[in-house]
């Protein structure tokens, strides 16, 4: 039997990198995607164009416009003088915000007045809008505090109420919230699904269209040791587009590995079980290459929709919630991100990695079955 394995094994390895092109899909493609999702998939908003509308022209209204500057989310693009310019620039996009200062504004806050700022947003990119609305609150809610702050020092008799709550913050696991450490983690799994699943899917209706299938059915090969053949090598090539990729965001991105290498890599194993399995099990129900292929991208786009990727299960309809149990990524998701960027343990993951592990004993065992000796 094991000799029967290496011979099938050599075989897959001479067939996957005797193509030049091959290679560059098993490792220059998962590099470049890296790069790619590492730097264009994020939320973090910066540098937001911004226009601003002072009617005052005062001390503070520039400070308060220095103060939008120096935090480092927006850029003054613009200085209007009305609205009809705010009109043209929203209509061309030329600006994301415009903050309207009234006239008065300095000589109300000296008089402790409740001074009015209105500040306009493309809402087009709701989420963005959102962002955008945050950091500015955040920004004149500073000002404010230190306007009142200044009164009191100046103020010959310093009353201060002895009541009040504050709010004092702190993010876990992701201090700086930033966006890219939440989904460079992701990409791992997504690029080893997408390469593992295209590998595998192929495997078997590669062998029908080229002829060697016949010279596979007159050797005492069992069904077992042919999907082992075909699976490992594939399973090899996951594991060292996970450890090229991690490399990439560990060295070049700085995400943060505070969890167990190993455990990233038992992880992995159970997660490949996974899709190998699917990619066989499309590979025996598939005729030509062209089906094997339509077939895996019929999987695969709704698995990333479906994963937690992108958008939050909890967000999802509750039938659609339902459906993502089936879903092998959002298991592994929740296990690569847990070791990244919360450093838990096996004790904390187990229940995903039964998942998988089940998920992929089942996947493996039906694709076993469905291969038969046959041209057919």
């Amino acid at each position: 039997m094991l000799e029967r394995i290496k011979h099938m094994l050599i075989k897959e390895f001479i067939q996957i990198f005797r193509d030049p092109k091959m290679k560059g899909v098993i490792f220059l493609m998962p590099l470049i995607q890296a790069m790619v999702f590492g730097y264009a998939v994020t939320t973090d908003v910066r540098d937001v164009k911004m226009a601003i509308y002072d009617s005052d022209a005062s001390q503070l209204s520039r400070e308060l416009t220095a103060r939008f500057v120096n935090s480092g989310y927006f850029i003054i693009a613009k200085r209007v003088e009305n609205n009809n310019q705010i009109n043209k620039l929203m209509d061309q996009g030329s600006i994301r915000a415009v903050l309207k200062i009234n006239k008065g504004f300095q000589n109300d806050l000296v008089k402790g007045l409740k001074v009015p700022l209105q500040l306009i947003v493309d809402g087009t990119d709701s989420n963005t809008a959102g962002i955008i609305l945050s950091y500015s609150a955040k920004i004149v809610g500073q000002f404010s505090d230190n306007i009142l702050l200044k009164k009191l020092m100046r103020s010959p008799v310093k009353t201060f109420n002895s009541g009040g709550t504050t709010l004092e913050t702190r993010a876990w696991f992701n201090e700086n919230l930033e966006s890219r450490n939440f989904y460079v983690p992701g990409v791992i799994a997504i690029i080893v699904m997408l390469i593992t699943l295209m590998l595998t899917s192929m495997a078997i209706v590669r062998e029908k269209e080229i002829g060697t299938m016949e010279q596979i059915m007159v050797t005492p090969i069992s069904p077992l040791e042919f999907i082992l053949g075909k699976t490992v090598p594939f399973a090899l090539i996951g594991f060292a587009d996970v450890l090229l990729i991690t490399g990439i965001a560990v060295f070049w991105f700085d995400v943060p590995v505070r969890g167990s290498i190993a455990l990233l890599f038992i992880a992995t194993a159970l997660y490949l079980m996974t899709t190998l399995g699917i990619g066989l099990l499309i590979s025996t129900v598939s005729q030509t290459q062209q089906q094997a292929m339509m077939s895996t991208f019929f999987f695969y786009f709704p698995a990333t929709l479906l994963s937690g990727f992108m958008f939050p299960i909890a967000n999802m309809p509750v039938i659609i919630q339902w459906l993502t149990y089936l879903n092998p990524l959002r298991y592994f998701l929740v296990i690569i991100r847990g070791i990244f960027l919360k450093g838990v343990g096996p004790d904390i993951l187990w229940p995903q990695m039964l998942v998988l592990a089940v998920m992929g004993l089942v996947t493996l065992l039906l694709a076993s079955r469905r291969f038969r000796k046959t041209i057919a």
